[in-house]
């Protein structure tokens, strides 16, 4: 399909000058699917490479088993079925350097390979050394930290009793995207790793209350270690064994189904484990298989090795593993991490990203890692229309959510990481008096045409230890002492909870077409994310969520976590996520007042430190009578109940701030106030 220069330029004319590098790289995009298509008849089959590779078990219990690992001399497999021999089952190669055997049932009927075994592939490479892998495409691995960190891979083929099937099917697409960002081996206020059964009964039901209706999760795919969050993944295809087996993952997201949730991976395609033992890293013996060679399969400072997206195995192997958490799991579509990594031959070391459009189409963009993101979102889009994709991409490439067959990468969204960094540098740098409502205001809306966003106001980086979340940077220490409601109402902890309310609803109403929190900061969790490791003495006492805190009715922890779950409940009811951009029609740096109209509704925030204004003017475009939709200075959020939640205000048909009418409210300081006719 030839690229439709015209629509491209409908959506930014300013990309003119760049047309020939769109032009490129959708060129490159239509070749690859053509070349799928003609050699795998299309991408329905190629992304189904789980049902040929790895483990696969027939109808009459025969095991075949096959692996990609052309550089190999000689393959077996050996394990516990065969007593570790290494010579009684020989693989055969193909001319693409596949190797398979095919194992008959035991005369019993049983299967050859037990349930829950351990199995690996033995391989003797050209120099007659031997080597031992976990195999590619191994759906369960486990770890055993008594006897080696490293991953044993297990044959999981549980007999009929012992599958979870699925009761519910999946939710429709949210269209106001509010996703609940979490961590099931941290979802729980015990020292120790929470499970998939403790998450599906004690999280999801909490996830619903607030408001949420997506759950994105993360550290699901197989990683080396537990302290790097996910992010060092050894095994893509086994859902990771420290939370329960596969079937507790099946049970979890099908649950979450039924509660009417959408669920999404944190997917890992960016770089993977350097792990020989258990990882893909030299799998075959050399440096290249899966990733490039030398310098260009090396990510320095994740210390990771990265994908040979050129390459049509492992785009086999990378797609198939998209397919096989959606059909397999019934995740609804993924959270790509380290986009940027991915975008560009830097990595994004080392680089800043002024905004200027020759970054994005110049030589240091990695036409196959832009490619393969082109190609995996056109195939998920188009083999399950209903699938969400969101980008964790840093540097704001145009185009990244307009679809591969418009010139654009594919995603529904992309997250507003420069969101999260704002709201950081004002807290450390700037006293409440400088803060510049400007400034705010079009860091929030500064977002691409026709481009979805989801918005946040902080992130899991910012609560893993040696940072700090918003509720520690305004109210630090005093969390500790002072969050009582039997104790003192300090000056710390009132601007505390009343700017952890505005800067949320702030993010939430204007920032984006969706919303993201991630677990725990929805009430102030008052401490940071610090994993066990050497550092401190493997300690589970940071690496958990204390849900406890809200549910306590004496701590002011539940003010801020019941007004997290009335925004939600008031965007599911007016829609302001799925609404056009709001109309800003006021930034007043020295009253510190921002107000905005979106969705039918009007959004007035006091950031004032010391000044509430009584009979305030502000403008709106709709006549009529207003009243109160939501106050942040509710008793029940831990206000003064300032305002009158009764009151009527009428609109004036007078113009004001570019507005046709006026209406004049009381807005205390430091408060926010939304109204609806």
């Amino acid at each position: 399909m030839v690229l439709d220069e015209k629509a491209v330029l409908e959506l930014d004319p300013w990309l003119e000058p760049f047309l020939p590098g769109i032009r490129a790289r959708h060129e490159l995009f239509e070749k690859w699917k053509e070349q799928i298509q003609r050699t795998e008849g299309g991408y329905d089959p190629f992304s189904k490479g789980y049902n040929k590779l790895g483990f696969n078990v027939a109808n009459d219990g025969t095991v075949i088993y096959r692996e990609w690992a052309p550089n190999a001399k000689e393959a077996y497999l050996i394990g516990d079925f065969n007593g570790w021999n290494r010579s009684s089952h020989s693989l055969a190669r193909d001319e693409f350097g596949v190797w398979s055997i095919a194992i008959p049932p035991l005369p019993t009927g049983d299967c050859a390979i037990p349930h829950d075994s351990k199995v690996k592939i033995a391989l003797v490479l050209p120099s007659g050394e031997q080597v031992d892998r976990l195999p590619a495409w191994i759906t369960r691995v486990t770890q055993d930290l008594t006897v080696s960190p490293t991953y044993d891979a297990r044959f999981w083929n549980p007999p009929p009793t012992q599958k979870y099937i699925r009761k519910h099917s999946s939710p429709p697409k949210p269209d106001s995207i509010r996703i609940y960002e979490a961590h099931v081996g941290i979802s729980t206020p015990e020292g120790k790793v929470g499970t998939y059964k403790e998450f599906t009964q004690n999280i999801l039901p909490r996830i619903k209350k607030l408001g949420y209706n997506t759950i994105q999760l993360m550290a699901i795919m197989e990683h080396a270690y537990y302290a790097s969050f996910g992010y060092q993944v050894t095994s893509f295809f086994a859902a990771s064994s420290r939370y329960g087996v596969p079937e507790d993952l099946l049970e979890l997201i099908d649950t979450a189904h039924g509660l009417g949730l959408t669920v999404l991976l944190d997917v890992v395609h960016s770089h993977a484990s350097k792990n020989v033992l258990d990882g893909l890293n030299q799998f075959d013996g050399t440096d290249h298989q899966y990733f490039h060679e030398g310098g260009k399969g090396r990510h320095d400072l994740w210390d990771s090795r990265l994908f040979n997206y050129g390459h049509h195995e492992v785009l086999r192997f990378l797609l198939s593993n998209l397919r096989f958490y959606i059909e397999t799991f019934g995740f609804d579509g993924f959270r790509f991490d380290g986009v940027t990594s991915m975008l560009y031959i830097h990595h994004g070391i080392g680089t800043g990203f002024s905004g200027g459009y020759h970054e994005y189409f110049a030589d240091q963009v990695d036409l196959e890692g832009v490619v393969y993101l082109m190609v995996a979102n056109d195939l998920v889009h188009e083999l399950f229309p209903n699938s969400i994709t969101i980008a964790e991409d840093v540097s704001g490439m145009p185009l990244l959510c307009i679809p591969a067959t418009n010139g654009g990468l594919g995603f529904d969204y992309r997250l507003s990481m420069a969101v999260p960094d704002m709201w950081i540098k004002l807290l450390k740098e700037k006293s409440d008096d400088d803060w510049k409502m400007g400034d705010i205001v079009h860091t929030l809306t500064n977002r691409r045409w026709r481009e979805k966003s989801v918005a946040y106001a902080e992130s899991h980086d910012q609560a893993l230890v040696g940072d700090k979340t918003l509720a520690f940077w305004l109210m630090d220490k005093e969390m500790y002492t002072n969050m009582s409601d039997l104790s003192p109402f300090t000056p710390t902890i009132e601007r505390g909870i009343s700017l952890h309310k505005i800067i949320r609803l702030l993010v939430h109403s204007l920032g984006g077409e969706g919303y993201l929190n991630f677990e725990g900061n929805e009430f102030g969790h008052p401490e940071w994310l610090d994993f066990p490791r050497v550092g401190n003495n493997n300690s589970f006492h940071y690496a958990r969520r204390q849900f406890n805190l809200p549910d306590d009715q004496l701590l002011r922890y539940k003010y801020l976590n019941d007004f997290d779950a009335e925004m939600n409940n008031l965007d599911e009811k007016y829609g302001w996520l799925k609404a056009p951009q709001a109309y800003v029609s006021l930034k007043h740096e020295v009253d510190k007042v921002i107000v905005f109209e979106r969705a039918g509704l009007l959004f007035i925030f006091n950031f004032h430190p010391t000044q509430s204004f009584a009979d305030y003017r502000v403008g709106v475009e709709e006549p009529g009578e207003y009243h109160v939709v939501l106050s942040s200075d509710e008793k029940r959020f831990g206000g003064f109940d300032r305002i009158d939640l009764n009151g009527k205000y009428l609109t004036t048909p007078l113009g004001w701030n570019n507005r046709k009418n006026f209406l004049q409210v009381y807005i205390p300081l430091r408060t926010c106030l939304v109204l609806g006719k």
